[in-house]
């Protein structure tokens, strides 16, 4: 599994996941939307630790500068 997320791309999963879970603990948990914000805000969190995201593999997409040679 390589990265595929570039620093940028990472912080704004960060910033958004981050958002859902408040979002979610706003709400309060237990309702649908809670539950599908907080789902957001794991993979957003997840995605953004590892580096990888499996739906820019699946696209062909990657956000990581590339090498200068």
């Amino acid at each position: 599994m390589s990265k595929n997320l570039g620093s940028a791309d990472r912080l704004i999963r960060v910033v958004v996941g981050i958002a859902a879970l408040v979002g979610a603990f706003a709400i309060g948990l237990g309702s649908v939307a809670s539950i599908l914000l907080l789902a957001v805000g794991a993979i957003m969190l997840g995605t953004a630790a590892v580096g990888f995201c499996p739906l820019y593999r699946v696209f062909g997409v990657c956000t990581l500068p590339a090498a200068k040679g």
